[in-house]
């Protein structure tokens, strides 16, 4: 994915262990890692590399990319 040149899209990263495998539910909400809001889709995707492969041991634990500004301007 490629960002526009001098817009903002905020992004979010964020993970937790979950449940299983076959969904999205996480094991504990309050135990979630919140790795931060960033500006474009390369540096939340560096962001996420990151702590994906510190975690790579537990095969329960998840990180995530949200398009936070897909959310703020669904219609742009």
């Amino acid at each position: 994915m490629t960002d526009t040149p001098g817009k903002q899209l905020l992004h979010l990263v964020f993970g937790g262990e979950l449940e299983n495998l076959e969904s999205v539910d996480f094991k504990d909400l309050s135990n979630l890692d919140i790795v931060g809001i960033f500006p474009n889709y390369a540096t939340a995707h560096a962001a996420w590399k990151a702590k994906a492969q510190a975690t790579v041991d537990n095969a329960q634990m998840r990180y995530f990319i949200v398009h936070l500004h897909r959310l703020l301007e669904p219609q742009a």
